[in-house]
């Protein structure tokens, strides 16, 4: 039976403290008929409370009454949109939150300021013009809202980047990398990579490469949304390209990066992955740059489903260099960086918000 509470307030706070293991989710969406089919999505599900806001003001009000573990927010409603709306949640009463909406596509800007503002997932609402079936996606729904009420609160974060206005920080240095920062991510990853990126350095002797699991084609958006925030050059990574220090290489997950020693150079090489579907880029990326340079190499491990970057970090680790892996409790989805620590010993385990700074405490 579902529970959704439309009481006075006393009657509702006893009726919570009843349920104490309940997960509470708050549907903020100006349309009914949308309110209704998120709710008819959990249904079945006894554990679940659900409290509606028709919009940003009243789900604002709602936050303290009915204190939710998770919510799905709208982007385009009348008077109070979803990014003020949640724009004011992070700064007033945060909660992780899913932005459940027509406009938050892959790839789409309003997506990632969305994510930059501290949301911790986006996806769109169910259509029966998509590509898979409406049972499919109400099942990618509630798996995403499940997701997020694990997050931990300390990780929702309103990040205030300010509009990179120093053009002059893409002026890298033509000398050599001494350290190698690659960075592996998945599901979660779009968040976590947003809070890290626009906190690097550029004058430094360290490049980072980074290897994400999206699709291919969403990547020259996420890194174009980069470069308007980060002090480093953020550039898609080319096959045969020298690495020059102070600059960032992202790669699909669709695509095999590694990274050959060359003498007096670092260079990368891109290759499809053969099976892409397994997993394997950041593991790959890894063990490349735990050969190419040694102890010199740190490997970081983010959010994200699967084992991908696991074995890879362990053999950092063993030729000498660095691991950190995202604290779980800050991640999305925790199966990735579990694996890590499972293997290896690692020396940092951090928030995702605090990553940058133990980046720059290793390399300078």
């Amino acid at each position: 039976m579902l529970c959704v509470v439309k009481t006075t307030l006393a009657e509702e706070n006893n009726y919570i403290n009843t349920m104490t293991n309940a997960l509470r989710l708050l549907i903020v969406d100006d349309s009914k008929l949308m309110r209704d089919a998120i709710v008819n999505m959990f249904a079945d599900d006894e554990n679940i409370m659900i409290e509606e806001a028709a919009d940003g003001l009243e789900a604002l009000v709602l936050l303290d009454r009915f204190n939710p573990d998770v919510v799905t927010l709208d982007i385009n409603m009348p008077g109070l949109d979803g990014i003020s709306t949640l724009k004011r949640m992070m700064i007033e009463h945060p909660v992780p939150t899913v932005m459940l909406s027509s406009l938050a596509q892959e790839g789409a800007k309003i997506t990632f300021d969305a994510l930059r503002y501290g949301a911790v997932d986006f996806i769109s609402k169910p259509s029966a013009l998509a590509d898979i079936s409406l049972e499919d996606q109400a099942e990618e729904i509630r798996g995403r809202v499940k997701y997020a009420a694990d997050v931990e609160l300390s990780a929702i974060k309103y990040i205030r980047n300010e509009t990179k206005k120093d053009e002059a920080v893409f002026d890298v240095s033509d000398s050599q990398c001494k350290q190698i920062v690659v960075m592996g991510a998945a599901e979660g990853g779009y968040g976590a990579l947003l809070k890290i990126i626009p906190q690097l350095s550029a004058d430094v002797d360290a490049v980072y490469l980074i290897s994400l699991h999206i699709k291919s084609e969403f990547l020259d958006a996420f890194i174009s949304y980069l470069n308007t925030y980060s002090q480093v050059p953020v550039k898609r990574a080319i096959h045969n390209e020298v690495l020059k220090p102070g600059c960032c290489y992202i790669s699909s997950g669709a695509d095999y990066m590694s990274v050959h020693n060359e003498v007096d150079v670092f260079r990368l090489h891109i290759t499809p992955a053969p099976f892409a579907n397994r997993r394997g880029a950041i593991d790959m990326l890894l063990f490349s740059t735990a050969e190419a340079i040694g102890d010199q190499a740190i490997g970081v491990v983010l959010s994200g489903l699967g084992e991908d970057g696991a074995e890879g970090l362990e053999e950092v680790v063993r030729v000498g260099g660095v691991a950190i892996v995202q604290d779980p409790e800050t991640c999305f989805c925790k199966e990735m960086v579990q694996s890590a620590l499972e293997r290896s010993q690692i020396e940092f385990i951090e928030a995702d918000v605090n990553i940058a700074t133990s980046i720059k405490k290793i390399i300078y």
